[in-house]
C-alpha cells in the first residue's frame, strides 16, 4: 500500500522556463570573469553547492574569484548573489493549476507528502512562502542533509522522516541528476514527470513510467494503493 509520494521540485513542480527560454535571465559581469569561464567554474562546483560544502551563494562566488587570483568586492558579490535570489523566485511565481489539484487530491486521499531537492540555499528562498509548501508533509533539501541525489541516502533520508518504508512510497520527477535511477536503487517506484519537458529531451529517459500530466498520477495511485 502507497502511503506517501515524494517529489522533486524543479521542473516537476515547478518550471524555470517557458517556450524554452528562462523566464528570469542576470548576469555575472561586474565580477569581471568572462562569462563562459564563470560558467564553466560554477558547473565544476555543482556537487559541492548541492551537498552543503558552500553553505551559501556568496562563498561560491568568492571561491571562484580566489581560484583566479582577483579581488573580492562584498558589495558586487551581494549584488550578484541578490539577482540569482531574485531569478529563483520567478519560478515560485505562477503554479500550473493541475500541479496545485495533484497536491490537493493526494492530501484529501490521506497521503503524506515529501519534497526531495537538489538545491543550494538560495534556489530554495522562496519554498516557505510558496504555495507548494503548505501541502508539504516533509522538505529534504540536499543542501541541508549534505547528500544529494541520485545518492539512495537522500530517499532513505526522506522515507524515515515521514516514517514509512521504501515499498509504501512512490518517487515522482524529471529525470535530472539521475535522480529515478537513484529513487529505484533506493527502493521506490519512479515515476518520470514530463509535463514541462520537451519531448525530444523526456525521450532521452527510458525505463520508468511517464506522466505526460500531473493528474495522470492519481491513476498510478489509485492502482498501487490498493
Amino acid at each position: 500500500m502507497i502511503k506517501a509520494v515524494f517529489f522533486d521540485l524543479y521542473e516537476t513542480l515547478i518550471t524555470e522556463w517557458n517556450n524554452n527560454q528562462k523566464k528570469a535571465v542576470y548576469s555575472t559581469d561586474e565580477l569581471g570573469l568572462n562569462p563562459k569561464v564563470f560558467k564553466n567554474e560554477w558547473d565544476s562546483r555543482r556537487e559541492l553547492r548541492m551537498d552543503g560544502t558552500f553553505p551559501d551563494h556568496a562563498s561560491v562566488l568568492r571561491d571562484i574569484l580566489n581560484s583566479h587570483g582577483m579581488s573580492i568586492d562584498p558589495d558586487l558579490i551581494e549584488k550578484v548573489h541578490q539577482k540569482r535570489v531574485w531569478a529563483k523566485t520567478v519560478p515560485f511565481q505562477e503554479m500550473h493549476p493541475e500541479v496545485i489539484e495533484l497536491l490537493a487530491t493526494l492530501k484529501a486521499k490521506g497521503m503524506k507528502l515529501g519534497l526531495i531537492s537538489n538545491c543550494a540555499p538560495e534556489e530554495v528562498s522562496s519554498w516557505n512562502t510558496s504555495k507548494l509548501a503548505d501541502y508539504f508533509d516533509t522538505v529534504v533539501f540536499s543542501y541541508e542533509v549534505k547528500v544529494a541525489k541520485p545518492s539512495p541516502a537522500i530517499y532513505h533520508i526522506a522515507c524515515k522522516k515521514l516514517a514509512v518504508t521504501r515499498e509504501e512510497a512512490i518517487f515522482i520527477g524529471d529525470g535530472g541528476s539521475n535522480e529515478l535511477v537513484g529513487a529505484a536503487e533506493a527502493g521506490l517506484k519512479s515515476y518520470h514527470a514530463t509535463w514541462f519537458l520537451p519531448e525530444t529531451f523526456s525521450q532521452k529517459i527510458q525505463g520508468f513510467p511517464k506522466l505526460n500530466h500531473p493528474l495522470e498520477l492519481l491513476d498510478q495511485v489509485e492502482l498501487a494503493y490498493h
